[in-house]
């Protein structure tokens, strides 16, 4: 259902939305992608390959984005803004 809004409020707001899988976006380092096994009461990512520091949660965002931004190369579709269809009647 959560993702269903999403899609909606991105058509509404002319935004492009891309579903991405969940699993490990908070165990790869977003710089370097050295997997680095936590628990969900640790709440800092500290990469021992590359050095990265980062709270959790940002470094998973970093990671849902880079992988987002992947799945939308070539795309062609084009969301339409609600104000231009309610405008046109």
């Amino acid at each position: 259902m959560f993702r269903d809004w999403v899609e909606y409020f991105g058509k509404v707001f002319g935004k492009v939305t891309v579903a991405v899988p969940p699993q490990y976006t908070s165990q790869n380092c977003s710089t370097c992608g050295t997997t680095v096994k936590k628990s969900l009461s640790e709440r800092t990512h500290h990469c021992s390959h590359c050095g990265t520091v980062l709270d959790r949660d940002h470094y998973a965002a970093l990671n849902i984005l880079a992988i987002g931004l992947k799945n939308t190369v070539g795309r062609t579709e084009i969301s339409t803004p609600v104000e231009s269809l309610t405008s046109a009647s």
